[in-house]
């Protein structure tokens, strides 16, 4: 394990829980004090300072990347020269020409590489995927993912050299990997149409900012990301298709409140701000926020040889979507989404759901009225008027 911050402690939490079989061998923290206290607390044997020596230990089967986004790289150059598999957490690079590099780094030296996008691995995202790999949605035509906290936890979030960026780039990671999921990752994106903004934090970065992100076949992912919100961690998302809706709150509003004159003591949940009055605690922390479900499929994946859901290409298109946001904001335009590199399929094009209703119309609405009759609109296809009949 690399990091000792509140990500390397997730990580840990998740692969320790639940008997685990998998274990954290060796830890690497660039503190010793907090590398000593990291190690001691969660049982793992070995701990240093040298990221060099945690990746060369013999034990280490796998290496897992918990650290500031400016040290993604190095980590993954020592993983790659010594033929170890390597899970990276998000986002992959500071931007999209690091992470293109990350991922060449690791394919040519063949060894096994995942991206480590907890929340594209909640419970409630993968039974939502199901729904929508059903078909229960019909095609999907626009997602909405939300997260916005008060901010991060470490100084180096707030470094704009060290971290890529600001908002967009810690948080607008996961919500546009959740909406490629929904939409379908063989889907091109093509452009991006960004707003941002430092509203609030004195910092040189934007703490709040909402994103457009269009695909070949037409369909719109908006994200909304803020370092600004007060009350906690907001994680929610919509998906609407031409069939169907799917609405998820993942956290804050989770069904679990409490009220509490004194206090719950120091930690309540990820991001929340206070421990009294009205808080909402959360059961199961790292399997809420997809932490178990991802390191499953990741341990699987490496035992039957296959691609994990999220790979270090997953992590490169992100980043490149990020980039053009990153543009847009500036340009205050549309900006198109350079992909050196596109794995997916380039015969989808944009296409609307026309609905027949007959061999002479098209369906554009059904509605139930109050007296209790059906109004039924249409479109006729030779004249393409449109016309109202009562069921």
């Amino acid at each position: 394990m690399l990091g000792t911050g509140l990500i390397g402690v997730f990580y840990t939490m998740a692969l320790h829980g639940q008997r685990s079989r998998d274990k954290v061998c060796t830890i690497y923290s660039r503190s010793e004090e907090r590398g000593k206290k990291v190690a001691q607390q969660y049982g793992i044997p070995r701990h240093t300072t040298s990221m060099e020596d945690a990746i060369n230990d013999p034990e280490t089967d796998i290496v897992v990347i918990g650290l500031p986004n400016h040290l993604h790289l190095e980590a993954v150059r020592l993983c790659a020269k010594a033929k170890k598999a390597v899970l990276c957490t998000k986002p992959l690079g500071r931007n999209a020409e690091e992470a293109m590099e990350m991922l060449r780094i690791v394919e040519d030296a063949g060894i096994f590489n995942g991206y480590l996008e907890d929340l594209a691995y909640t419970p409630k995202t993968l039974k939502a995927l199901e729904t929508i790999q059903a078909g229960a949605l019909g095609k999907i035509l626009w997602v909405r993912s939300r997260e916005t906290h008060p901010g991060p936890h470490s100084e180096w979030f707030w470094n704009a050299q060290m971290s890529g960026g600001g908002a967009i780039v810690d948080l607008g990671c996961h919500c546009i990997e959740i909406a490629r999921n929904y939409i379908g990752k063989d889907v091109m994106p093509i452009e991006a149409m960004c707003w941002a903004a430092t509203q609030v934090k004195p910092i040189d970065a934007e703490d709040h900012a909402i994103g457009l992100v269009k695909y070949a076949n037409g369909a719109i992912a908006q994200f909304e990301v803020s370092w600004s919100f007060r009350g906690g961690m907001d994680l929610r998302d919509e998906v609407s298709g031409s069939e169907g809706v799917v609405r998820i709150d993942h956290f804050l509003r989770t069904g679990f409140e409490v009220f509490t004159a004194v206090g719950l003591g120091d930690y309540v949940a990820e991001k929340s701000e206070t421990s009294k009055g009205w808080i909402f605690p959360v059961g199961d922390e790292v399997n809420t926020l997809g932490y178990n479900h991802m390191f499953t499929d990741m341990f699987n994946s490496i035992e039957q040889n296959k691609t994990p859901m999220e790979s270090f290409y997953d992590g490169y298109i992100v980043n490149a979507i990020i980039d053009a946001c990153y543009l847009s904001a500036k340009s205050k335009k549309w900006e198109t989404i350079n992909l050196a590199i596109w794995r997916g399929r380039t015969d989808i094009i944009e296409e609307r759901v026309l609905i027949e209703y007959d061999a002479n119309h098209y369906l554009v609405k059904e509605e139930q009225l109050p007296d209790g009759r059906k109004k039924i609109i249409l479109k006729e296809k030779e004249s393409g008027n449109i016309v109202e009949k009562m069921g």
